[in-house]
């Protein structure tokens, strides 16, 4: 029998067992943690990373225009888009980092109409900065805007399964490993 010759391990933790869990749990070490938890943790940073580099670019994009004399209109919309959207991803970044820290996720209406105006107003001063620059710039940030965007929401919609589902299921009563008696 296996577990008697690795006592370290309970019966509960056997590949086998493992395997019928792979489903609800990832395993770590002895300690199972709930997948949800891990996924939205992670969701989490990835805003946090996501909202950040708005900012960054942000006030990136609208440092030239500050001691312009006169701005045109693509200029003048990079700079109303951003004076938008700096605050209000500030706002979630800090909203997300206090979720983070109590391990659950913040629903509210409010942070979802923040979140959906923030990244508009984002998307729009971006696109609005390039156009400035030159109008094939504007297209091409706003072709490549929404092929990330598509990439993400199907990476975002499929999951990647754990190693532990995608390992063969023994057969018979022998677990992974096992080379019978």
């Amino acid at each position: 029998m296996r577990h008697s010759r690795c006592p370290e391990k309970p019966p509960a933790f056997s590949r086998l067992h493992m395997g019928r869990l792979a489903d609800e749990h990832v395993v770590r070490g002895r300690v199972l943690v709930n997948r949800d938890a891990a996924q939205q943790q992670e969701r989490l940073r990835l805003r946090q990373l996501i909202y950040g580099g708005l900012i960054v670019i942000g006030v990136y994009m609208v440092q030239p225009f500050l001691t312009a004399a006169s701005l045109d209109l693509s200029a003048r919309l990079c700079v109303i888009a951003f004076s938008v959207a700096i605050p209000l991803l500030t706002a979630l970044v800090v909203v997300d980092r206090q979720a983070a820290s109590r391990r659950r996720r913040i629903a509210a209406v409010v942070v979802a109409i923040v979140q959906l105006v923030a990244q508009w107003s984002s998307f729009v001063g971006v696109v609005a900065g390039f156009w400035h620059i030159t109008w094939v710039a504007g297209v091409g940030v706003l072709a490549g805007v929404l092929l990330g965007t598509a990439v993400i929401s199907v990476a975002y919609m499929r999951p990647p399964q754990t190693q532990l589902s995608q390992q063969p299921t023994p057969r018979g009563s022998e677990a992974p490993g096992d080379k019978g008696s």
